[in-house]
């Protein structure tokens, strides 16, 4: 477990931030930033949960546990399955059994977007971001998803970097989960805003 007794310890003031592996890398290294995005999503649903756990409870525990697993997310990318050993350039195995997004957690959210997406009426045009507070934030929260998710596929095309298939998996789902929940929260998605193609033309 964390434990966080001081808050402030001037090790990044160079610009640097350490890996739970114990690297320093660059706070603009793209892991950090990948970091950072999964962070800010977790920070995004917190908003919206001030409205869900007002009136979608069966909602808001997903998105509790939701906001649980992206700190495990956060865990697996910030521990690099192996580190680089300066004195031999060559990887080391980090010598104990990290926190890993796992397939059952994937499995998890498929499960309840489908009981989620089973209320709500197929969908004949796309959706404007927005409606009641919920869903607007719910909205926000999924582009944060997305953007986490392409930081996470640019990370994992780098040669010297690795980011499991089931963290992938996870954040591709994650973001389809918010949208079916927008919708939720849009009175099941009767008050959705269609998309009307060349409506200002």
């Amino acid at each position: 477990m964390v434990k966080l007794n001081k808050i402030y310890t001037r090790t990044g003031d160079d610009g640097t931030t350490g890996l739970a592996c114990g690297p320093r890398r660059r706070k603009d290294d793209l892991r950090i930033v990948t970091c950072g995005d999964i962070d800010e999503l977790n920070a995004s649903i917190g908003m919206a949960r001030l409205y869900t756990a007002l009136i979608l409870p069966d909602v808001d525990a997903m998105l509790t546990r939701a906001q649980n697993d992206l700190f495990d997310l956060g865990a697996d990318i910030a521990t690099p399955a192996a580190v680089s050993d300066p004195a031999s350039g060559t990887a080391a195995d980090l010598g104990y059994e990290p926190l890993r997004i796992v397939d059952k957690q994937v499995d998890r959210l498929e499960q309840e977007i489908d009981v989620l997406n089973a209320q709500l009426e197929p969908l004949r045009s796309f959706i404007l971001p927005g409606g009641s507070p919920a869903a607007g934030h719910l909205h926000m929260a999924r582009t944060i998803a997305r953007r986490a998710e392409r930081a996470m596929v640019a990370l994992a095309a780098q040669t010297d970097e690795q980011v499991s298939g089931a963290a992938l998996r996870y954040i591709n789902r994650l973001s389809d989960l918010l949208f079916v929940a927008a919708r939720i929260a849009n009175n099941q998605g009767r008050d959705d805003i269609l998309w009307i193609p060349a409506l200002t033309r």
